[in-house]
């Protein structure tokens, strides 16, 4: 038995992974074969390259043994309906090293690029553009990603399948869109690359408040994206986002798990690295002209991350900030963060006037957040039997188990006092 790949080995493949999908797809023009043929390849290289060492050029050979698996499979296609020709695409055994080679100079930032945007195709659902996106470019197994979403490998096999047939059925080709497209796509893929962050900061449920292996792969996924086209101010507006919330996730759980709100957090732990980063990156970009969602909730990030404690917070800048980023995005979970802003600088009870604006909205009915934030300002507001009357809806709404281990807490917290 091969001895399994070493660490520098497997961070090898994950990078390499969508460069060989891009220059393959390029090649055949079928995504859905295409990434099978370039599974086996990845599989393939497990388990020869740690027996046989690396060779020269890995890329190149993972291409070469990814096109001699659509070749079989075009042959074995042919031979069973007869045809006597194979498609041009075919190339011999003995050519395919040396095309594969050609391949090492020829649009390696395109490949990862075309990938995000194909994966955020807008025939494809939210769920399966994620899903999509993590397997081709963020270089995840099957098995992972479900884990990930907490669903059986065969739901999310299935999810993908669908997904790469539905990119098939479109008849889009495998490009970047054409500029008047590009606008609308970009946003997609934005959009997919901040959920799945957000999913791996605060998962949604489960028993762990992260799930770091799926914000790491946002964050490196989007600082890919940033290098490809880093004049585009809401991709440098949403890396700094991720940058300087991310920097937090150390001092956000406690030795057993449990949620740390934001004002009780130890800021020492927090990574100044990844803040200074943060920092200077909407710092520098804020400045250009159009301001979108993105770089205003940077802003406000910073202004979280660069006070030395949670009194020295300048609740009425973050206040305006909200303002001008509830003017551009109709979002409720802004309006929620409104009302906490308002609450900290005019009072609790103009937050939770606020907070009644959304009594209505649809998007957020029964979502266990407004019932968190409305316990939160009842609280501070001295109406402790109406905080821990809504600080127990919402524990029963959330599917997370730190945030409900953490909500319960509070509401026994007060029910003591």
């Amino acid at each position: 038995m091969a001895p399994p790949l070493d660490a520098a080995a497997e961070i090898l493949l994950k990078d390499l992974a969508p460069q060989v999908l891009g220059a393959v797809i390029r090649r055949f023009g079928d995504f859905a074969v295409s990434d099978d043929a370039v599974q086996e390849a990845l599989i393939a290289a497990a388990a020869q390259w740690p027996r046989d060492g690396l060779p020269e050029k890995p890329r190149a050979w993972l291409i070469q043994v990814a096109s001699r698996r659509i070749a079989d499979h075009l042959r074995a296609e042919s031979a069973r309906r007869g045809r006597e020709a194979i498609v041009v695409s075919l190339v011999p055994p003995e050519e395919q090293l040396a095309l594969a080679a050609d391949e090492e100079s020829a649009q390696r930032r395109d490949d990862a690029l075309d990938l995000l945007f194909m994966c955020c195709h807008p025939v494809l659902s939210t769920s399966s553009a994620i899903a999509l996106t993590l397997r081709a470019v963020g270089g995840l197994t099957t098995f992972e990603i479900a884990k990930a979403f907490l669903v059986p490998e065969a739901t999310m096999a299935q999810r993908i399948s669908r997904a790469k047939q539905s990119i098939k059925a479109s008849g889009v080709p495998f490009e970047m869109p054409l500029a008047e497209e590009r606008g609308a796509r970009l946003e997609a893929v934005m959009h997919v690359l901040y959920l799945i962050f957000s999913e791996g900061y605060t998962a949604t449920s489960g028993p762990e408040l992260h799930r770091s292996e799926l914000s790491g792969e946002a964050l490196r996924l989007t600082r890919m994206l940033h290098r490809l086209i880093p004049d585009e101010s809401e991709v440098a507006g949403l890396l700094a986002l991720m940058l300087l919330t991310d920097a937090r996730r150390a001092a956000r759980t406690g030795p057993s798990g449990e949620l740390i709100p934001l004002d009780h957090q130890d800021r020492s732990l927090w990574d100044r690295a990844a803040i200074e980063e943060g920092v200077a990156l909407i710092s520098a970009t804020l400045p250009r002209g159009s301001i979108g969602p993105y770089q205003l909730q940077a802003a406000i990030a910073a202004v979280h991350d660069e006070a030395p404690s949670a009194d020295d917070t300048d609740w009425a800048q973050i206040l305006g900030l909200y303002g001008l980023l509830r003017r551009i995005s109709d979002n409720p979970m802004v309006t929620l963060n409104h009302a906490i802003a308002l609450a900290m600088v005019h009072g609790p009870a103009a937050g939770i006037e606020r907070l009644d604006a959304l009594a209505d909205d649809p998007r957020m009915k029964g979502h266990h957040r407004l019932d968190a934030v409305r316990a939160h300002l009842l609280e501070r507001a001295g109406d402790r039997e109406g905080a821990i009357a809504h600080y127990r809806r919402a524990a029963d709404r959330t599917a997370s188990t730190s945030e409900r281990n953490y909500l319960i807490t509070q509401a026994a917290r007060l029910s003591e006092a």
